[in-house]
């Protein structure tokens, strides 16, 4: 890793915590736009027309985000009303901009165009970290209808959309979608999304380790696994998708539980949903699982350790089970 690479990962890490520990939306706005900034010369690569493609479209979306979020703060500053309907649409606004930055639906598109041009490294920074700054901020806004409608909106958009998809790129992109409406259901609950997010990251970094060079699912057919990389890609998936007993149902059971008892009927859809993201994640999975491995052995020669770490992870649910709290 160069200087300049290492630069900017330090200013964008930076950048998140000046947002994360403001108080006033200014000094949020401001840790935004450090972490765009930061983030664009990551993403870019000499003589890389995707690289540089991926550069524009994400630094308009994101400046189109920040100029609304700029203008629902000083709407705020502005209006001296004190009524529940203004600030309401007040909220809604600064919700919109969120939105955007975060690329949940309806203002998705640009996410798996972005994705598309970008390398897993990068992918997977965009689907992670890149995440917390607006989340924390979203944290701090009053749950609506709005927020239930978006967050019913992006788990449906983000199943539907991966379906007919080829490349893993867009997949994931879709996936990310409906993985953010699950986050903003564990907000509308004041439950900790940090949890959330701390699973999706080990789940994503597993998948950057394990795919590598690996774009689209008609590569599948030439890669040559061994068993327990096959067990080890299979159960990451799994768990992606919220299947018990990997430990990337515990954030999704406890929303389901948490919404079923106040009568939530969008948990109904939410459900469904993620039965139809487990499914093409199944898809993606089975060229591998069928294909006869030429590497039948059981023992890997050059295996990460932190793929071993996160496949023990994935399997230690049981043991949350005996906690009280869930």
């Amino acid at each position: 890793m160069n200087f300049n690479k290492m630069m900017f990962l330090t200013v964008m890490v930076m950048s998140t915590l000046v947002t994360l520990s403001s108080n006033n939306w200014i000094g949020m706005w401001m840790g935004l736009e450090i972490n765009l900034m930061s983030f664009i010369p990551i993403i870019y690569k000499k003589k890389n027309k995707n690289s540089s493609q991926a550069m524009m479209l994400y630094f308009l979306t994101q400046s189109i985000g920040s100029m609304t979020m700029m203008f629902s703060i000083m709407m705020n500053t502005l209006i001296m009303i004190n009524s529940t309907l203004v600030n309401e649409w007040l909220n809604i606004l600064m919700m919109m901009s969120l939105l955007i930055k975060l690329g949940g639906a309806p203002f998705h598109m640009w996410l798996p165009e972005v994705m598309t041009n970008m390398n897993w490294e990068q992918c997977m920074i965009l689907m992670t970290w890149q995440k917390i700054a607006p989340l924390s901020i979203m944290m701090s806004l009053n749950p609506n209808w709005f927020m239930y409608l978006m967050m019913t909106l992006s788990t449906t958009v983000g199943a539907m959309g991966g379906l007919n998809q080829t490349s893993i790129r867009k997949i994931m992109a879709y996936s990310s979608i409906n993985h953010l409406g699950w986050m903003m259901a564990m907000m509308t609950k004041q439950m900790t999304w940090y949890l959330y997010m701390m699973i999706y990251m080990m789940m994503m970094i597993a998948i950057w380790m394990m795919f590598n060079n690996i774009y689209f699912m008609n590569q599948f057919n030439n890669s040559n696994p061994s068993l327990m990389e096959k067990m080890m890609l299979s159960m990451t998936m799994m768990s992606l998708g919220g299947m018990p007993p990997f430990i990337g149902f515990l954030p999704k059971w406890m929303v389901i539980q948490s919404m079923v008892e106040t009568n939530m009927v969008c948990i109904l859809i939410m459900s469904m949903m993620s039965l139809v993201i487990l499914f093409y994640y199944l898809r993606m999975i089975s060229p591998i699982m069928l294909n006869y491995s030429m590497m039948n052995k059981w023992m890997m020669s050059k295996t990460n350790k932190m793929l071993w770490l996160i496949t023990l992870i994935n399997l230690s649910l049981p043991m949350f089970s005996i906690l009280p709290v869930f």
